[in-house]
């Protein structure tokens, strides 16, 4: 099966940049068959949807939150997602989860397979 595996994840300062990467395998695997989403979650808080991307990368959608600060990416040859994180605000503070999943969308119940998470902190 599909195996995700998020990196790039750490401290940085309000207003500083932080770009996560998503390395996808597993198997007789075709990662431009799958939609990729990035979602987060903050302690005693939900899974939240940050953004998603098709499988082409030619369609992407973005939370209200981070229209305008965040980027989503992917590179088919490589077999990887991005999601590049500018003016970065405390509350951005969360566990990263990176997703793959048959069709891309904002909810979670579009993706089977999920990455550990990688823990972005954004200090004031």
């Amino acid at each position: 099966q599909v195996q995700l595996v998020e990196s790039g994840g750490g401290l940085v300062q309000a207003g500083g940049s932080l770009r996560l990467s998503c390395a996808a395998s597993g198997g007789i695997f075709t990662f431009s068959m799958y939609g990729m989403g990035w979602f987060r979650q903050a302690p005693g808080k939900g899974r939240e949807f940050v953004a998603t991307i098709a499988k082409s990368g030619a369609t992407t959608y973005y939370a209200d939150s981070v229209k305008g600060r965040f980027t989503i990416s992917r590179d088919n040859a490589k077999s990887a997602a991005y999601l590049q994180m500018n003016s970065l605000k405390p509350e951005d503070t969360a566990r990263y989860y990176c997703a793959a999943g048959r069709i891309f969308g904002i909810s979670s119940n579009n993706y089977d397979y999920w990455g550990q998470g990688a823990q972005v902190t954004v200090s004031s």
